[in-house]
């Protein structure tokens, strides 16, 4: 039963990381795509954590809503 969870947890990931258009914008490179992954992680080990995780869940929140990412600045 774990290892099912486990399996359906990583399949709902890598559809973020598609819905968010991050597999289009890197023509699918993984290092750069792991690379912004481990700059979010430090970011979240900072000072800038609680600031960070409410941007960013806002900009989730209007993502999901809209099913777009959000637009470029």
């Amino acid at each position: 039963m774990k290892r099912r969870e486990r399996t359906r947890q990583l399949i709902e990931l890598g559809g973020l990381v598609a819905k968010s258009g991050l597999i289009e914008l890197t023509d699918d490179d993984r290092a750069v795509i792991f690379g912004s992954l481990l700059e979010a992680a430090a970011i979240l080990r900072g000072d800038e954590r609680e600031r960070s995780l409410l941007l960013w869940r806002r900009r989730g929140k209007r993502g999901f809503e809209t099913g777009q990412p959000a637009p470029s600045k």
